[in-house]
């Protein structure tokens, strides 16, 4: 097990501070004091492919950890209480300004990364998005810089997320084939 799985790292109850807090099985840990079980469950995530007029797709640079400086899809977090959709209009708002025409769910994949020592593990739900327009874009939030791209211009070593650099190569496959 990697040092970082959260049942290494959660040495207290979340709920009662005690120290026996102990690992059940891969998914879970047990307090055996006040019994809360905690259970590691992925968070969702949501992931924008967007393209310009030239069919290019825009890969944005990460401005923060994990991969800070590395290329990404716009997208992140799905909020409490947010829907999927939802959390694509406002990542895409916030980090770009962009403003979404339609958008329609392509798929998932499982991805983990690690943050302050603690690994991370994610459903990343993606999305094709039709932008109102991509001039006057702004990189802003979480992401230094963004740019369209043909897939020949794409560095996958620059991409670490396996799941983003699935759904790259899965959209131009799509586009090859169409």
């Amino acid at each position: 097990m990697i040092e970082t799985y959260p049942q290494k790292v959660l040495k207290f109850c979340p709920k009662c501070g005690s120290g026996k807090f102990i690992k059940l099985g891969d998914r879970s840990l047990k307090c055996g004091d006040c019994e809360f079980h905690f259970f590691i469950n992925s968070a969702a995530a949501v992931a924008a492919l967007v393209t310009n007029k030239n069919g290019q797709l825009m890969l944005v640079t990460r401005g923060v950890e994990p991969n800070y400086g590395k290329l990404d899809l716009p997208g992140g977090f799905i909020d409490s209480g947010e829907t999927a959709e939802n959390a694509v209009y406002r990542e895409l708002d916030e980090e770009l300004g962009l403003k979404v025409k339609s958008l329609r769910y392509l798929g998932s994949a499982p991805n983990e990364y690690v943050f302050s020592e603690y690994t991370v593990f994610t459903l990343d739900l993606a999305f094709k998005v039709v932008a109102e327009t991509t001039a006057g874009l702004k990189a802003m939030d979480d992401i230094l810089d963004f740019n369209f791209y043909s897939e020949d211009e794409i560095d996958y070593d620059e991409i670490p997320a396996p799941s983003i650099k699935q759904f790259v190569k899965d959209f131009f496959n799509y586009e090859q084939n169409r």
